[in-house]
């Protein structure tokens, strides 16, 4: 038989088991989305501070400057307007002016917060409004109101020069915020750009990531188990020369190889019992043969002995009655036992022959009524019944599937061996019982209170010729039990002393309800004529 075993695995990775290989492929997984969700996470929060700081600083800080701007503007065409007319309604958008300025002064301060450059941007500017305010907004402010002053409208118009310093610092403060508002926005953007890009790559390295577990579980366990599995079934469906595979993880290679094992242990075994059922088909075909023979044997010898040993029986038995009396005594006995073997012999033929019979003549397999059948039994052994003043009695018998003859025969060796070995000087009890087992069969036993049976031979008596007892005590020529043996194993039953049972004997059997599987196999009927039965244990 060729090796089907496969070279060892090798290579980085070969040892590893399945749970190692998903271990460390969820292990790298997760590692790479902890990085990935890392990155996420930063710039998520990267983007909500950049949006943060442009929502609530850069942009409330620009329109804070505009207001600003507003109010020192309101403050400057007041005090202009004041001076030119001196009329104190244009004080009333100075003094509003000088309040928002101080609101939004502090607003930008607190916007401003840790902006180095926005902030020395407001101190100048502060420092100019302050220089304006105090060279010539309060000045004007302060003069009385009515008739406009020439001193008054000579201070207005030279405080333009001064309000241009504000202008200038506004300007460049607005400059400085508009440029912090643009970075903070392209800041923005980039982060924004910047978060699309990783949250794409997050969901192709997922998508990578799913594809890959499915690619690594189809090639290492899925693919593998579908071969094993495939290959086992070709196993059992009886291709036992098909290796089994072993690939993927180190578990799953190992259970390949142990079934693959299995397998060719199963070959050999297979091998060895192919080869020993052959050797036994071999010698049961020879057996079958001897048997057949043997029977055959018996056969032809004891029909072929019945011509010659008719003349010896005759030609005796016309000595004695011829020459009975005319002759000495010795002459006589000899001659009784010349008659005596020749008639014992024929008996001894008449039952080898019956035996040989069984299986090979009687075998029409039928409905059989038993208890007709032990009828009619009784019936022929109704003058020793009568004679031995038996008792015999029999529990409902059922129907069966059998030969006929040899169900009569069956009852006539069983019936008239428990009538002879009787205890001297008792009429003997017989009784006949049957019972449904389980499995289908009939039990039956036929109990007597004779002699009984020692438990020694209790497999002796059904051997042919064996017997118990001389001629002189019980007559008969030992084949009774052996035939009922082969009667009852020709129909698939068992039979056997029964060692329970003491007083007397009882011999159980088991028939079938149905044909025996044997009689299909069973030789064709031999062209024989009738024998009569004879009882004989």
């Amino acid at each position: 038989m060729p090796d089907d075993r496969r070279p060892p695995h090798s290579g980085p990775g070969a040892g590893w088991t399945t749970r190692r290989w998903l271990r460390s492929g969820v292990a790298l997984a997760l590692a790479a989305l902890a990085l990935l969700g890392g990155a996420g996470f930063w710039v998520l929060d990267r983007t909500q501070m950049l949006s943060t700081e442009l929502v609530d600083v850069r942009s409330p800080a620009m329109s804070t400057s505009f207001r600003l701007e507003a109010a020192l503007l309101n403050q400057e065409t007041g005090i202009r307007g004041y001076g030119l007319t001196g009329n104190p309604v244009f004080l009333t958008p100075y003094q509003q002016g000088l309040a928002d300025e101080r609101a939004y002064t502090a607003r930008l301060a607190e916007l401003l917060r840790g902006n180095d450059t926005g902030l020395a941007d407001l101190a100048a500017l502060g420092t100019a409004v302050a220089a304006w305010q105090q060279d010539t907004a309060r000045p004007i402010a302060e003069s009385p109101p009515g008739t406009p002053s020439p001193e008054a409208a000579a201070s207005a118009t030279a405080g333009k020069a001064g309000f241009d310093a504000v202008r200038a610092g506004l300007q460049r403060q607005q400059e400085h915020l508009s440029a912090d508002r643009a970075r903070a926005r392209t800041d923005l953007l980039s982060t924004m750009r910047l978060r699309n890009w990783l949250f794409g790559a997050i969901a192709v390295v997922i998508l990578l990531l799913t594809v890959l577990a499915f690619e690594g579980l189809r090639r290492g366990v899925t693919r593998p188990l579908e071969r094993l599995g495939s290959d086992t079934r070709r196993v059992t469906g009886g291709d036992f020369g098909h290796p089994v595979s072993t690939a993927g993880p180190a578990d799953l290679r190992r259970l390949g190889e142990e079934i693959d094992s299995m397998r060719l242990s199963l070959v050999r075994e297979l091998s060895f019992t192919e080869e020993a059922r052959m050797r036994l088909d071999a010698q049961a075909a020879d057996l079958q043969r001897s048997n057949a023979e043997l029977e055959q044997f018996a056969y032809v010898a004891s029909h072929d002995l019945q011509e010659p040993l008719r003349k010896v029986s005759s030609f005796t038995q016309l000595l004695q009655r011829r020459y009975g009396g005319q002759l000495d005594d010795r002459a006589d006995q000899y001659i009784g036992f010349a008659v005596d073997g020749a008639n014992r012999m024929q008996v001894l033929i008449n039952d080898l022959l019956e035996f040989s019979r069984v299986g090979r003549v009687h075998q029409s397999h039928q409905e059989v009524d038993l208890e007709k059948t032990l009828e009619r039994t009784l019936d022929a052994l109704s003058v020793a019944v009568e004679e031995a003043g038996a008792v015999i009695t029999h529990d409902p018998l059922p129907t069966v599937i059998a030969d006929p003859t040899q169900m009569g025969m069956l009852w006539q060796n069983l019936i008239a061996n428990a009538v002879k070995f009787r205890r001297p000087g008792a009429h003997p009890v017989i009784h006949v019982s049957a019972r449904a087992q389980a499995d289908g069969r009939w039990h039956f036993a036929v109990t007597d209170d004779g002699i009984g049976i020692g438990p020694e031979f209790a497999e002796q008596v059904f051997v042919i010729f064996q017997r118990l007892h001389t001629k002189d005590v019980y007559g008969g020529s030992g084949i009774g039990l052996a035939m009922c043996r082969k009667i009852v194993e020709f129909h698939g039953g068992t039979i056997a002393v029964d060692p329970e049972h003491r007083e007397g004997t009882r011999i159980t059997f088991t028939l079938a309800a149905g044909a025996p599987a044997a009689s299909a196999d069973a030789p064709a009927p031999a062209a024989d004529g009738p024998v009569a039965e004879r009882p004989a244990r």
